[in-house]
C-alpha cells in the first residue's frame, strides 16, 4: 500500500503537537511514535483551525 502525500505541513503539525503537548514525543521518537488518539487530536484541532479560519474570512468578505 503506498503512502499518501501529507496535506499538513511540517511546521503545522509540530506546532499542533506542541499545542496538544507530545511535541516531546515526536522529538524523540519521531510521528510513529505518537498515540491513535493523539494522532487523532491533532487532526481535529486541525479542521476546528481551519473552520476557524473560514468563518474569519467570511466574515471580512461581508
Amino acid at each position: 500500500m503506498a503512502r499518501r502525500r501529507g496535506i499538513m505541513s511540517e511546521s503545522f503539525k509540530e506546532e499542533l503537537a506542541k499545542e496538544l503537548g507530545f511535541y516531546d514525543t515526536v522529538k524523540t521518537e519521531g510521528w510513529g511514535g505518537i498515540k491513535a488518539r493523539d494522532a487523532g487530536n491533532m487532526v481535529r484541532l486541525a479542521i476546528q483551525k481551519a473552520e476557524q479560519q473560514l468563518s474569519n474570512a467570511e466574515k471580512r468578505d461581508d
